[in-house]
C-alpha cells in the first residue's frame, strides 16, 4: 500500500515539474517579437552610426580601429538589418582586409570563413580567403579555394593563372597542364598559358612538341613561335622538317638573322653543306660587318673542300677583325686543311709553299693572342721536311729568282692567291 501511495506521488510531481517547464506558446511568441524590435530599434540607431564610422576608419589606413568597429558591426548582425546600408560582401571584405594590414592572417580567415557562410558564391572573399591560407603556409587550403573559384567562375582567366601557377610552384605539373588546358579552351590565342603549357610538358616528362606544333600553327606570324618550333623538331631528330619551318619564316620575315643561323646551323648539322653556306652567306649580306659570319662561311666551304671560297671567307674575315688573330688563324686553318688534303708523296714545290703560307698566317694570329685551330707547333718542329726553305729557294729557277716572287703553280693549287717572299737567310 505505501509502493503504491509513493508511485502516485511521483507521477504527480513529475507532470507538475514538466507542465512548469513548458512556457505557454502566446508567451513566447510576444517575448521574441519584444526582442527582435528591441534589436531592429538599435541596429536603426548604431548601425548607419558604425558603418560610418568604420569607411572613415578605412579611408584613414587606421586598422586597429577599423578591426573593432567591424567586429561591433558583425556583432550587431547589421547586414541582416538592412543588406543595402550594410552589405555583406563590403563588412566581410574591409574587415579582413585590415586584418591582412596588421599581419593577422589566421583573424583575417576566421572573418572570411564566417562572410562565406553567408554568401558562399562571393568571388572576391574566396580570393582573399585563398591568400590568407597562403600567408600562413595551408597551401593544401589555399588549393581547394582556388579550385571552389573555378567552379564559381570557369571562365575567369585570372582565376586560373593563379591556380596554374600554384601547381606550378608546387610541382604538380599535371594537374597544372589540365588548368593551362583550361586557359586554352576559353582563349585559345593566349601566349602566356601556351608557353607554360610547353614548359609543364617538359617538366613532367611529356613530349612537349606537340604544343609548340600548335602554338606555331596557330599564329604562323609570330616569328618566335616557329623558331621555338623548328627548335623541338631538331631536338626530335626531325632536321629536315626542321629546316622547313625555318625556310617558311625567312619567306615571311627575310631580315631575320636568328632564323638565317638556326637554318644554317641545322643544315651543317644534317650534312647538307650547301644549304648551310647558302643561309650564312645570307646572314652575311643582313650583316656584312660580323666577321664570325665570314669564319663560319669559311669553315663550312672547308668541309666542301671549295678551298679558294673557304680562303675568300677567311680573307674577309681579316678585314672585319683584323686586331683579334681570328682571320689569320682561319686563313691558316684553310691553308692547312687544304695542303693536308692535296699535298703529295713526296711533297712537291707547291706542297711546300702552301705549308710554309699556313705557317705564316699562324704566326700572324698568334701574335695577337689567338686560341682557336692552330698547327703552328707542328709545322714549326718539321720545318726541313715539311716548309719552303732555303734548300727549294737554291733549287728556284732563275725567273722566280728573279721576280722575287713564289707562288703555285700546279691546278690543285691554282685557288691560292698568296706569294712568298724569299726570306733574307736564303740569299746567304
Amino acid at each position: 500500500m505505501q509502493l503504491l501511495m509513493n508511485r502516485i506521488l511521483f507521477i504527480g510531481l513529475f507532470l507538475f515539474v514538466f507542465s512548469m517547464c513548458v512556457p505557454p506558446k502566446d508567451g513566447s511568441d510576444m517575448d521574441f517579437a519584444k526582442e527582435k524590435a528591441r534589436l531592429d530599434s538599435l541596429r536603426d540607431v548604431r548601425c548607419p552610426r558604425l558603418m560610418s564610422s568604420a569607411a572613415e576608419y578605412y579611408r584613414n589606413r587606421d586598422w586597429k580601429q577599423t578591426i573593432r568597429i567591424y567586429s561591433e558591426i558583425t556583432d550587431l548582425s547589421c547586414d541582416e538589418w538592412n543588406a543595402v546600408y550594410a552589405p555583406p560582401e563590403e563588412i566581410y571584405q574591409y574587415y579582413s582586409f585590415a586584418y591582412t594590414q596588421i599581419g593577422r592572417f589566421d583573424s583575417a580567415e576566421y572573418v572570411l570563413v564566417d562572410g562565406l557562410q553567408k554568401i558562399p558564391q562571393n568571388v572576391q572573399l574566396r580570393k582573399q580567403l585563398a591568400y590568407a591560407y597562403k600567408r600562413q603556409g595551408k597551401v593544401d587550403k589555399e588549393i581547394i579555394e582556388y579550385e571552389r573559384l573555378v567552379d564559381i567562375a570557369p571562365n575567369d582567366i585570372s582565376i586560373l593563372n593563379d591556380l596554374a601557377k600554384i601547381y606550378k610552384d608546387q610541382g604538380n605539373y599535371d594537374d597544372q597542364i589540365i588548368v593551362l588546358r583550361k586557359i586554352l579552351k576559353v582563349d585559345d590565342t593566349n601566349d602566356v598559358a601556351q608557353s607554360e603549357l610547353a614548359i609543364a610538358y617538359e617538366n613532367s616528362g611529356k613530349n612537349p612538341l606537340e604544343v609548340y606544333e600548335k602554338r606555331y600553327s596557330d599564329n604562323l606570324d609570330n616569328i618566335s613561335y616557329g623558331l621555338d618550333y623548328s627548335d623541338r623538331l631538331v631536338k626530335a631528330d626531325r632536321a629536315g622538317e626542321a629546316m622547313d619551318i625555318l625556310k617558311r619564316i625567312i619567306s615571311k620575315e627575310p631580315t631575320s638573322k636568328l632564323a638565317y643561323q638556326k637554318l644554317g646551323k641545322v643544315s651543317w648539322e644534317a650534312d647538307d653543306l650547301e644549304e648551310a653556306a647558302s643561309a650564312y652567306e645570307s646572314l652575311f649580306k643582313i650583316d656584312p660587318r660580323d666577321g664570325r659570319v665570314a669564319i663560319t662561311i669559311s669553315d663550312i666551304y672547308i668541309d666542301i673542300e671549295d678551298y679558294g671560297k673557304a680562303l675568300r671567307w677567311a680573307d674577309k674575315a681579316i678585314n672585319l677583325i683584323d686586331n683579334s688573330g681570328n682571320g689569320f688563324g682561319q686563313k691558316g686553318k684553310v691553308l692547312y686543311k687544304a695542303w693536308e688534303s692535296l699535298k703529295n708523296n713526296p711533297l712537291t714545290v707547291d706542297d711546300r709553299i702552301v705549308a710554309k703560307l699556313a705557317h705564316d698566317n699562324f704566326i700572324k694570329a698568334n701574335e695577337m693572342n689567338y686560341r682557336g685551330f692552330n698547327r703552328l707547333k707542328y709545322l714549326k718542329d718539321n720545318a726541313k721536311d715539311l716548309l719552303y726553305g732555303k734548300a727549294q729557294w737554291f733549287m728556284a729557277e732563275d725567273k722566280v729568282k728573279r721576280s722575287g716572287v713564289i707562288r703555285t703553280t700546279t691546278a690543285s693549287y691554282d685557288w691560292v692567291t698568296d706569294n712568298l717572299s724569299p726570306e733574307k737567310n736564303w740569299k746567304k
